[in-house]
């Protein structure tokens, strides 16, 4: 009976103004006018925008929600029904919510101690308190599903279990109000995606003894993603997440520039970008010493933390940080900042590269429509690989021969000699041997030797260098199938299968030791695809994206974007086929440009798309290291599962879409087979949009 009485009074609430009065009639056939827009705040002024149609968009909404007051005579769930309703507006210091607490609560609340996630808004029941003798308290039970909380340094933690919270309520004079919050929010899904919104935060890896052998230097920065409230003075708040430091899963593996404790000159402080697109950060006396040198890693820090908050298609030209005075401590322009921008580890690929059905390397470029063989031994027809990996400057690859059992690293040169084993597997199969190697931006390369008997994970520096043995948590009699490293090099994402299920883990990699004798680490692993029981493949597809073909229990295979924090991307389900058996992306990534181009990747996804038989090109396993944004390689005799797309002659699996590459336009590519042609893989074209897609 309560709950009913609280669902009629959510639908009541939407019919009345932010002053708690009813609307009339008329108002309210207004309201259904704008769209059913529950009569938000509709702008009249400013630039004309293109908004996108995807209800998870990035795109700042120019529609507000606003809490509306309790009513006269409410009852103990109808309040708290109203309460939490409240919670879910746009208001800055939730003033409207507090109406609904006693002053004693007011003063106790802290709405951002934690912000607990639920599949779905909670629900609410009274329960029968037996201390209430005289009537003047009450109890209310909140209960559903918790999939996350986000604690107070705005960091997202998965944490699927059963929800339920107690509320008390008292009598304020002849009115209920709430005398024991909750602590911080609670909020269903949709309204948390509709609230807030993800961010990268940006830090300095710790190379330690590796620091000296790194390709890219010391200036490497790692994303550290965290949540904002979207439409709250976002820039601002970024900001002080970044002076507050990483969050306590990254911490270990990097570092800030900002001196410990630094914070903004004035603690109402609202950042905006000026005329020039210069965002202006006034700091406390604690930087007001520091060096040139470290200002401007502060400043690249700052810099490349918020570039993609701009409105609109603005983007950040510049970062002037002042002491509190107002005085220049330094200024670090966007052209500058090149040299500590993420994407200087992650390379700029010029090719696709395949393993093809005849166990050798072969490589496509944009404007090429048949693949060929790569330069040097890996191209060879005696190759006999099974496996590759492309360094991040495409001159040296690494290869593990089709039987899983060595590695090889050589280079992409005519003339190249194919060398010496510089690993060895004596699992005895496929399955128990080497994985695919994988890269970092710093020159590193990783494997992993499933040999039941000794499993181990391997760094060999420069590819060449002697194994440096990693060592890794307990996975509960787990084993690695698969891993992918991050180009800062900082964290591993790793496929575990236990007890016949696979699941996607990250860690970070923490370097201890000297130089001459490392100590390297996998800590604090923690689930990245939380929702899908099993993960097929993955990879990188971004700083702090990972693209994901898996499958929730019982469900068909899904291709999806996962953020490194276990939470959800912003972007959308990646339409694809069934069967992907590999996966590949690149890093590459502009936000501003992802911006801009972003409502017609959207209109691409839900676009029909169109495969064309291209002919005798010949792919098999593989998808190491892509020029373009994603491919995906099916299993041979699986159908497409693209929209438009179902029984296409000769190109019978789907096609996946990606990022969209900022310098060719391209989208995707696939390797698909055709089981009954007797083809091993055929190249196919997807045309979406009006773009050439590989």
């Amino acid at each position: 009976m309560g709950a009913d009485h609280a669902d009629r009074r959510r639908f009541r609430r939407r019919g009345r103004r932010p002053d708690g009065r009813a609307l009339s009639t008329p108002a309210l056939l207004a309201c259904g006018a704008l769209l059913l827009s529950g009569c938000a705040s509709m702008p009249d002024s400013g630039d004309v925008r293109r908004v996108d149609s995807s209800p998870r968009s990035d795109v700042d909404s120019q529609v507000r929600v606003y809490g509306v007051s309790p009513g006269k005579g409410e009852q103990p769930a109808e309040l708290v029904s109203g309460f939490l309703e409240a919670t879910t507006s746009d208001e800055e210091n939730f003033g409207t919510a507090k109406e609904y607490l006693t002053k004693s609560a007011v003063r106790r609340w802290q709405p951002f101690a934690a912000t607990t996630v639920l599949e779905q808004a909670p629900d609410v029941r009274v329960e029968t308190d037996p201390g209430d003798r005289d009537g003047s308290g009450k109890t209310v039970v909140l209960s559903g599903k918790r999939i996350a909380v986000v604690d107070e340094t705005h960091a997202y933690k998965p944490d699927a279990q059963p929800y339920e919270e107690r509320i008390h309520l008292t009598l304020s004079g002849s009115e209920w109000r709430i005398d024991g919050p909750p602590r911080g929010l609670i909020l269903g899904e949709s309204d948390f995606q509709r609230i807030y919104r993800s961010v990268n935060k940006y830090y300095f890896a710790d190379l330690s003894p590796d620091a000296d052998e790194s390709t890219a230097g010391d200036n490497v920065l790692v994303a550290d993603p965290v949540y904002v409230r979207r439409r709250i003075d976002p820039v601002t708040a970024t900001v002080k997440a970044l002076l507050g430091g990483p969050t306590e899963w990254l911490e270990p593996v990097v570092s800030s520039s900002f001196p410990r404790g630094s914070a903004l000159g004035r603690r109402d402080e609202r950042l905006s970008l000026d005329d020039s697109n210069t965002l202006k950060v006034r700091l406390s006396d604690r930087a007001a010493q520091v060096s040139g040198a470290r200002c401007a890693r502060m400043a690249a820090q700052t810099l490349f933390t918020v570039q993609d908050l701009g409105e609109g298609s603005s983007e950040v030209s510049g970062v002037r940080l002042e002491r509190q005075n107002g005085s220049e401590l330094c200024a670090l322009s966007s052209d500058a900042a090149r040299a500590y921008a993420p994407d200087g580890v992650e390379g700029h690929p010029r090719h696709q590269y395949f393993v093809d059905s005849d166990h050798r390397m072969v490589r496509l470029s944009d404007d090429e429509d048949r693949p060929q063989p790569v330069p040097g031994p890996f191209g060879s027809e005696d190759a006999g690989l099974g496996t590759v990996a492309v360094s991040r400057d495409e001159r040296d690859v690494a290869g593990v021969t089709a039987d899983g059992q060595a590695l090889y690293v050589t280079q992409m040169a005519p003339g190249a000699e194919r060398g010496k084993v510089r690993l060895r597997s004596q699992g005895g199969s496929v399955e128990h041997g080497l994985t695919a190697p994988s890269w970092d931006g710093l020159g590193g390369l990783w494997v992993a030797d499933r040999n039941p008997q000794r499993p181990r994970l391997l760094r060999l520096r420069g590819g060449i260098g002697a194994a440096d043995e990693v060592a890794l948590p307990q996975l509960d009699g787990g084993r690695i199938t698969a891993l992918r490293v991050s180009a800062d090099g900082s964290r591993i994402a790793m496929l575990v299968k236990r007890s016949g299920h696979t699941t996607l883990r990250l860690g970070r990699i923490e370097r201890r030791g000297t130089e001459a004798a490392p100590k390297l680490s996998v800590g604090a692993l923690r689930a990245v695809a939380p929702k899908l029981e099993d993960v097929d493949t993955f990879s990188w597809a971004g700083d702090s994206r990972l693209v994901v073909a898996g499958r929730e229990s019982d469900g068909v295979q899904q291709l999806q974007y996962v953020e490194t924090d276990g939470s959800p991307s912003n972007i959308p389900e990646v339409p694809g086929p069934n069967g992907v058996q590999s996966i590949g992306a690149s890093e590459d990534q502009n936000p501003a440009a992802d911006r801009r181009d972003q409502g017609e990747r959207h209109r691409a996804a839900a676009a029909e798309h169109r495969l064309e038989d291209r002919g005798p090109g010949r792919f098999g396993s593989g998808l190491p290291r892509l020029g373009g944004a994603v491919a995906a390689s099916s299993r041979p005799g699986h159908r497409s599962g693209v929209a438009g797309c179902p029984h296409v002659r000769g190109c019978p699996q789907g096609v996946a879409r990606g990022l969209g590459r900022r310098d060719s336009g391209v989208h995707a590519g696939l390797v698909a087979g055709d089981r009954r042609s007797g083809a091993a893989g055929r190249l196919c074209r997807m045309r979406s949009a009006g773009r050439r897609v590989v």
